[in-house]
């Protein structure tokens, strides 16, 4: 049972609520949130991969954009050294209000690539919540920051007749286009207005964006442009290509503020979220709020040890950990549902101390969750997985399906299968259960069926083929090919198969949690689905068509063609919920370790990860490998060995994909490909924490797995609200370079020789001590009858 099932309080603190830069030496490093580094890998990755100006979780993103056309290889781009705006909103499929000022003779209506400015990264500051940098054209210093829902800006203007703040919204920004825009001057202070950005291959409609700017000082005049031309205005322009700006005069090192409030849902919102987060011009004072927040979530998990490297970067992964994933929500509570024909504006219910008791959100897929957010967000941050938990039933309500990624208040479908049904099942096992269970499991359900989520495979908006629902509760499997013609992206019959055997199993132990036995053993029966596309012969999962026939030619590294960004040999591993199963049908411990072991070596000379290049033949080439930490599908492999008698290779594996993938402060690296909205940040801290989840969570008893922290102690601050132990401690002694073996360990005085613990002792509060070393003890932890449990475990 929880501690406490509600948590209104801390979930409003939570989302209501001196500088770094990458030169700072060890001294000024004294805060959790001076220890981040916003840089790395910021050379590559998404439209909204990037933060600097932001709060956790924020609607406001507010950031600088180099690139502004497209979803991938645009926003903050390290490399390019042209500043072209700076935009509110780096959200999935979300993009809004990008501004700039500027000297000298107007260039707004000319485009951001003749107005941007360059800068230099010597000129450069970024930390959570704060971004500082030179624009070199115009001689202004730019300092950006914000609340949750309104960006900050301060601006230090050099001496000029020409001073202006532009808005343009004639360019596509992100994922999406600018249909139409409407700005309008209310008075020589402020403007108002809306945005309306298309609707997306991803997005099935467009989606409007309401702002307020107001400014500390009065400008001269307003003006317009539309179609690459200066047009006349009367204090408003509108439609489709145009854009606004104010203009002023500056004496030399004048400071000119701007403050910019954004809402889903209307103008007055937009007002009512500046009026109660920022109504004051204290810009100081915002960053330091902002430090402060973030400095609170990030001191969660206290870490000591490693080199100073080493720690920058974990709570830099902890940090992406906290955001990517965006409130659409007000601070009144008032969103936009777009689930229906018409758009509707609909509030979140209040608590008991007149503020919404949860917020609503904009999110990419859950796919590959059940290795990261579950196990992070479970542990560390329970509030937040609640409030997301809510907000998913909450979609329910208004669309009739708990979604598997909403973005502008609606389904997108992205990626497959029921993946939020593992994140929601798993909290409630954990004891985070703020939220109607009995509305959960019917929406869990539903979307298990014809006409949920499993129906439907990637994007598929019209129609309920693509996910080959019917056909897997019929036979057992999801072909490939399904179907004639793709009515989605990733339609992949064998990675579907998998991925729903381990819905299943997790739906399977909600049933059971219920007392809905005979869900129960419907759920536990497909549970075992996986088992029908084991290819004895060649000994992997492999690809079945309809008539069950094996695919020829079998090439075990090809690239989809069955499976969801991934391969054969990636996949042949994903049965989270019943290793021992996999073990099995491999032909025991030992031949399971040796396979999975020869695949980590012929992945290393690969750094673990699959490359990426502009060459078609290339990149078809560099995708064939056997793991591939760069993607979600086989996130959970170096852990397997756990389950197999092997944990000093889940120990010694786990270090090498540390040191390979997601180490170092680089911004030329970072991620291996895709950090995916905190999925691969929280992986990273998990794996340097030394505890893992392979099933998510998803057990009636949730475990967690252990292998070899990279620091000498962690400390976890429990949320004392949900749980009742105060702190947590992992201490790895004699821990550094090459001692990551585990000799021993204890586990509150007592010894421990199992490579697991579970969740219920661990929130009691507690400490863990492993005696490392330089040679492997194959004894610890090896013992069969000890490994974690699994479903097919006696």
């Amino acid at each position: 049972m929880p501690f406490k099932k509600t948590f209104p309080l801390a979930l409003l603190l939570f989302f209501q609520t001196g500088y770094l830069d990458g030169q700072n030496t060890s001294s000024a490093l004294t805060e959790k949130v001076d220890l981040v580094e916003p840089m790395v890998d910021a050379a590559n990755s998404r439209f909204f991969f990037f933060s600097s100006a932001c709060r956790p979780f924020g609607m406001v993103n507010l950031s600088p954009d180099m690139v502004v056309n497209g979803t991938w290889g645009a926003g903050y781009r390290y490399n390019i050294d042209t500043v072209r705006c700076f935009s509110h909103i780096h959200g999935w499929q979300l993009s809004g209000i990008p501004v700039l000022p500027t000297t000298g003779v107007f260039k707004g209506q000319l485009g951001p690539d003749v107005y941007g400015s360059s800068f230099s990264h010597h000129d450069e500051k970024a930390q959570p919540g704060y971004h500082k940098l030179l624009l070199k054209d115009y001689g202004i210093t730019a300092e950006l920051t914000s609340t949750m829902r309104v960006g900050f800006h301060r601006y230090t203007f050099p001496k000029s007749d020409e001073g202006h703040i532009l808005f343009d919204f004639t360019t596509v920004l992100g994922p999406a286009n600018t249909e139409s825009a409407i700005t309008r001057k209310i008075s020589d202070q402020e403007i108002q207005g809306s945005v309306t950005m298309a609707a997306t291959a991803r997005r099935p409609k467009a989606m409007t964006v309401y702002f307020v700017a107001v400014f500390d000082k009065p400008f001269a005049s307003f003006g317009g442009w539309q179609n690459g031309k200066i047009v006349d205005v009367n204090d408003i322009i509108e439609g489709k290509n145009t854009g606004a700006y104010v203009n002023f005069k500056t004496k030399e090192q004048e400071v000119r503020q701007m403050k910019v409030a954004i809402s889903y849902v209307s103008i007055e919102e937009a007002k009512n979220n500046l009026q109660k987060e920022l109504p004051d011009w204290d810009f100081d004072r915002v960053v330091k709020d902002s430090r402060r927040e973030w400095n609170n979530m990030l001191g969660r998990i206290e870490v000591e040890g490693g080199t100073l490297v080493e720690r920058r970067r974990f709570y830099t992964d902890l940090w992406h950990a906290l955001q990517g994933r965006r409130v659409i929500s007000d601070y009144s509570g008032s969103y936009r549902d777009m689930t229906g024909p018409q758009s509707l504006v609909k509030h979140i219910p209040l608590g008991a101390d007149g503020h919404p008791r949860f917020q609503h959100f904009n999110s990419d897929s859950y796919w590959g969750a059940q290795w990261s957010l579950n196990t992070l967000w479970g542990l560390v941050y329970p509030e937040v997985t609640e409030s997301f938990i809510n907000s998913m039933l909450m979609m329910y309500d208004d669309g009739g399906l708990i979604p598997r990624g909403p973005s502008g208040g609606n389904y997108t479908y992205v990626m497959t299968g029921a993946t939020t049904t593992p994140f929601i099942e798993s909290a409630y096992m954990k004891g985070i259960r703020g939220f109607d269970i009995r509305k959960a499991y019917e929406g869990m359900r539903k979307d298990h069926f014809p006409g949920g989520m499993m129906g439907k495979a990637g994007y598929e908006f019209n129609t309920s083929i693509g996910g080959g629902i019917e056909f897997y509760i019929e036979k057992g499997y999801v072909p490939h090919p399904l179907t004639a013609k793709n009515y989605g992206y990733h339609q992949d019959g064998s990675a579907q198969t998998l991925e729903y055997a381990y819905q299943d199993y997790a739906m399977a132990q909600m049933a059971l949690a219920l007392g809905k036995q005979d869900d129960y053993s419907l759920f536990m029966k497909r549970a075992e689905n996986y088992k029908n596309i084991w290819n004895k012969e060649i000994g992997w999962m492999w690809v079945k068509d309809k008539e069950g026939q094996w695919a020829i030619p079998v090439d075990i590294l090809e690239y989809e063609k069955g499976w969801v960004e991934g391969n054969a040999t990636q996949y042949t591993w994903f049965v989270p919920h019943d290793v021992k199963g996999l073990i099995d049908l491999m032909g025991g411990a030992d031949a399971f370790t040796q396979k999975l072991n020869q695949s980590f070596e012929w992945s290393r000379p690969n750094g673990f990860v699959s490359g990426s290049s502009a060459d078609p033949v290339e990149k078809k080439k560099l995708r064939r490998v056997y793991i591939n930490y760069g993607n979600q599908p086989c996130m959970e492999t170096a852990f397997l060995f756990n389950f197999s008698g092997s944990p000093w290779l889940t120990q010694y594996w786990t270090r090498q994909v540390i040191d390979s993938v997601y180490s170092g402060i680089s911004p030329q690296k970072g991620y291996g490909g895709d950090e995916d909205q905190g999925l691969m940040g929280t992986l990273a801290v998990l794996l340097k924490m030394g505890i893992f989840s392979t099933n998510g969570g998803t057990s009636l008893k949730p475990y967690y797995e252990i292998s070899s922290p990279i620091f000498s102690k962690i400390t976890i601050h429990l949320n004392t609200h949900y749980y009742q132990g105060k702190t947590f401690v992992i201490e790895a002694k004699h821990n550094g370079p090459g001692q990551f073996y585990i000799q021993s360990a204890a586990l509150n005085g007592r010894p421990l020789n199992k490579p697991w613990i579970d969740h219920a002792t661990l929130v009691r509060g507690g400490k863990l001590v492993l005696n490392m070393g330089d040679q492997p003890n194959k004894q610890w932890g090896s013992d069969p009858k000890l490994a974690p449990p699994s479903m097919s475990s006696k």
